[in-house]
C-alpha cells in the first residue's frame, strides 16, 4: 500500500485563507458600534450625575465632556448610533428574504458606511 501523503495546512479555515469582504466587515461593525455605544452613555450619565451631585463635581466632568476628548467620543457615539440604525434596518430588509445576492448586500453595505458618515454630518451641522 502506498504511503499516504501529510499535507500540513490549517485544521479550520482562518483569516490566512479568506480574503475580507465588505459583508463581513459591516457585520463585524455593527457589533462594535453596538458595544462602542455604551462609552458615549456612560460619559452622558456620568455628566449628569455630576450636574446632580455638586458645583465642583459638575465643573470637573463637564471640563471633561467639553474638552476634545468630550467631541471625539460624542461624535463617535453619534455616528455609532446612525450605523447601528441603518445597519438594523439593513438586517430587517435581509429578514424579509430581499437582498441577499452578494451584489446587493454589498450595495447595501456601501449604503450602511455612507449613509452614516452624511446622516452624521447633517446631524452635527443641525445642531451646532
Amino acid at each position: 500500500m502506498a504511503e499516504a501523503k501529510r499535507v500540513e495546512r490549517p485544521l479550520s479555515p482562518h483569516l490566512q485563507i479568506y480574503r475580507i469582504q465588505l459583508t463581513s466587515v459591516t457585520s463585524i461593525l455593527t457589533r462594535i458600534t453596538g458595544n462602542a455605544l455604551i462609552v458615549g452613555v456612560m460619559l452622558a450619565v456620568w455628566w449628569l450625575l455630576a450636574a446632580a451631585t455638586s458645583d465642583a463635581y459638575f465643573a470637573t466632568a463637564n471640563a471633561v465632556a467639553t474638552s476634545w476628548f468630550g467631541d471625539l467620543v460624542f461624535t463617535a457615539s453619534l455616528w455609532a448610533a446612525w450605523y447601528h440604525y441603518l445597519a438594523g434596518m439593513r438586517h430587517l430588509y435581509y429578514d424579509a428574504g430581499k437582498g441577499l445576492d452578494l451584489p446587493t448586500a454589498e450595495k447595501l453595505g456601501w449604503a450602511v458606511i455612507g449613509g452614516s458618515v452624511v446622516l452624521t454630518i447633517i446631524t452635527i451641522i443641525l445642531v451646532q
